[in-house]
Formats: structure tokens, C-alpha cells, sequence
């Protein structure tokens, strides 16, 4: 598993909450500062958020070279390889290596695995910067059993309203998605990314690496619930996903087969089930539901 040492930790109190993980605007590797101009030829400086290559071995084969940010290479690793079915609960994680001036993360387990014939079948996906799925993306999902949990209206209202205030790359700089890992009413780890299966992986990574139970959490993403998002999901084990966001008719349908609770354009005071909706308990009135200043109102990141 990642050195814990090595792997730094950001944590955020915010209005009274400990975040495990959180985003830091403030790290200079993640933004680069650029000058233009406006419509009226006016000089402008804005923060423009890095890309940067990271290549992921998993023992001696390449397996995928993604476009990230650069932070958490061991978590984006972890939960890649996890979430393409590619480290199996039988599999034992012996060590995860970054090398930063190769930009390559080698995940090593203490039987040699053998994937060629998913490396074969390649389906590229919606996900913005070219999301990737091995072999055949419905695989995986067979014999899956979601948690019967509790949704409580009340958590949603409350989670997005402390989300969509937390500082953020999004709010500094834009042009990228985030992902957060709820339990209840309580936001636990905010990863963000270029393209949001990135950030959902890097959740996937932590849950891996800190031996986290899936059955009580709720995956909140800022981005379009597409098949990609709702088969991530529940290969995590996660039951509800949400997101300020819109809907794709396969998302949809995947998320009826395998019974996740999907929330969508959850914005203000309202938002729309189309799945799962035997978990939902509306505790709350929606007219009681805080409402964001304008200034903290998140756009839909895509």
C-alpha cells in the first residue's frame, strides 16, 4: 500500500468540519499563472489549472498513460486499476511506487497478474480527457449487490450547501471536476481532477489504501451522470451518487438494473431521482433548505 508518509494529506476545517481530504488552491504545482486579454484588449492574469502525464504499471506492464493534475499518483493508481477490475479482493498490494521526474506509478502485488486481453478491448468513454474503460464495460457488474442504506433529503441539502462553499481549484481556477466521499450529512474526502473519473479513482484509491467500508457512503460529483460514473459507483459499492448535474439515458438505465440511488441537477432547493428512489426519506422541507449566495453557486462542471 502508499507510504503514508510520503503521501501528504491536505486537511481543511471548515465551518466546523474536518475533511480527511481536501482540495488545496494554494498549491502552486496545480495552477500556472497566464496573461491575456479581455473583450475590450484589456491585460488580464488568470490561474490555469496544469495537466501533466502519469503513466500506471501494475508490475511490469503498462497499463495506461491518463492526464491529471498531478496530485494523489498513488490514489489515481489504486483506484484505477480497482475500479478496472484489474486488482481483485484476492489480489495483495505489496507496494505503490511514484517516481515524480518520470511521472509513472508502479503498482506492485505479490502474485504477477496478466491483463493483455482486456488491454485489447479499449472503449473510450464520455469522460472529459478521454476516460478509458477496459474490455467490456458491463463487466464486473454481474452478482453486483448494492447496500440497502437510507438517503435522508436533509444530508443532501446539507452536503451540497457545505460543498459548493469549500474552497476549491474549481473556484480558483475552474475548468475541472470534483468528487466527494459522504457519510450522512458529512463531506469526508474532496478529491478534484481534469476529467472526473480521474477524481472519482483517486476516491477509489483512498477507500482501497484506508480499508473504508463502502455501505454507509454517498458519492457526490460535480459532473454529468454518465454509464462511466454509475459503473465506477458500484464498482466501489457506493449506493447513491449525485450531482449537480445532468443525466444520460445509459447512466440511467445501468443505475435501474443495479439498483443505485441516482440524484441529479441538484441545484438550490431542488433536485430529480430517477433511480433508486426506495432509499430516498424526504425529512425535509425543500423551503427550508439553505440557499446559496450567489457567489458560492457552483456551475455544472460538465
Amino acid at each position: 500500500m502508499p507510504d503514508q508518509g510520503a503521501i501528504q494529506l491536505a486537511k481543511l476545517e471548515y465551518s466546523g468540519q474536518d475533511y480527511m481530504v481536501a482540495p488545496n488552491p494554494q498549491d502552486g504545482r496545480l495552477t500556472r499563472a497566464v496573461t491575456g486579454t479581455d473583450q475590450d484588449g484589456a491585460a488580464v492574469d488568470l490561474a490555469v489549472v496544469e495537466e501533466r502525464p502519469l503513466t500506471i504499471y501494475l508490475n511490469s506492464q503498462e497499463i495506461v498513460t491518463a492526464m491529471t493534475i498531478g496530485d494523489y499518483p498513488e490514489y489515481l493508481a489504486l483506484g484505477f486499476l480497482k475500479n478496472q477490475g484489474m486488482l481483485g479482493t484476492d489480489d495483495e498490494v505489496t507496494r505503490v511506487e511514484f517516481d515524480e521526474d518520470l511521472e509513472v506509478v508502479v503498482v506492485r502485488t505479490a502474485i504477477e497478474t496478466s491483463h493483455e486481453e482486456k488491454l485489447k478491448k479499449k472503449t473510450r468513454t464520455s469522460g472529459c480527457a478521454v476516460g478509458t474503460v477496459f474490455g467490456d464495460m458491463m463487466e464486473g457488474l454481474e452478482g453486483v449487490s448494492l447496500p440497502k442504506a437510507e438517503l435522508r433529503t436533509s444530508w443532501l441539502y446539507k452536503l451540497a450547501h457545505q460543498i459548493n462553499r469549500t474552497p476549491s481549484l474549481y473556484l480558483e481556477a475552474g475548468a475541472i471536476h470534483g468528487t466527494v466521499l459522504c457519510q450522512q450529512d458529512r463531506p469526508l474526502v474532496y478529491m478534484e481532477d481534469v476529467g472526473r473519473h480521474n477524481a472519482v479513482d483517486k476516491i477509489a484509491g483512498w477507500m482501497l489504501s484506508e480499508g473504508a467500508s463502502a455501505d454507509d457512503k454517498i458519492l457526490y460529483t460535480t459532473g454529468r451522470l454518465t454509464s462511466e460514473m454509475v459503473i465506477k459507483t458500484a464498482m466501489m459499492g457506493i449506493p447513491v451518487l449525485a450531482s449537480r448535474s445532468g443525466f444520460t439515458a445509459w447512466g440511467v438505465e445501468i443505475a435501474r438494473e443495479i439498483g443505485l440511488t441516482l440524484i441529479g441537477r441538484m441545484r438550490g432547493q431542488r433536485f430529480v431521482c430517477l433511480s433508486g428512489e426506495e432509499r430516498l426519506v424526504r425529512d425535509m422541507d425543500p423551503a427550508d433548505a439553505p440557499v446559496e449566495e450567489k457567489k458560492h453557486r457552483r456551475k455544472s462542471a460538465g
